[in-house]
């Protein structure tokens, strides 16, 4: 529940900034010079990446969440078998372990989404977090029936 939170009051705090940038953009556009009209349209089109950036992350933790959900209401989430340390981090040892496991059931059954979103949590809890990315972009494809790489 904290970490939805902390997204939307980030998500909040972009907004606003967004409008507030925003205007600034139309503002400079308003003056009317060649230079001023530059650099409103340039200024004006940093929210529009911006906004563009926020809505493909929400969309993409509404669907990995959606994902967990079913795979949870299928009994199928992993069982949190990994060792931690006295101040409550991972083990790497241990990440690497279950990450070997994932990793092998994954490639025997490279179609099925709910190994890719296994793969993933066990990526995360490695600390690679770009692969981690991959891998439940490739669990929410295979799910939609999408092909990879759209």
């Amino acid at each position: 529940m904290r970490a939805k939170i902390s997204y939307f009051v980030t998500a909040a705090v972009l907004v606003v900034y967004f409008v507030l940038v925003g205007s600034r953009g139309v503002l400079l556009i308003e003056q009317g010079t060649l230079l001023t009209v530059t650099f409103g349209v340039a200024v004006l089109i940093l929210p529009l990446i911006g906004i563009w950036f926020l809505w493909k992350n929400t969309q993409f933790v509404r669907k990995a969440n959606a994902l967990a959900a079913e795979l949870d209401a299928e009994g199928g989430l992993p069982v949190d078998e990994l060792v931690r340390t006295a101040g409550g981090r991972i083990d790497r040892d241990s990440a690497d372990a279950v990450f070997a496991k994932r990793r092998a059931e994954t490639e025997d059954a490279p179609d099925d989404w709910r190994c890719w979103f296994r793969l993933a949590v066990a990526y995360h809890d490695a600390r690679d977090t770009p692969r981690a990315r991959k891998a439940m972009q490739r669990a929410i494809a295979l799910h939609e029936g999408r092909p990879l790489g759209v």
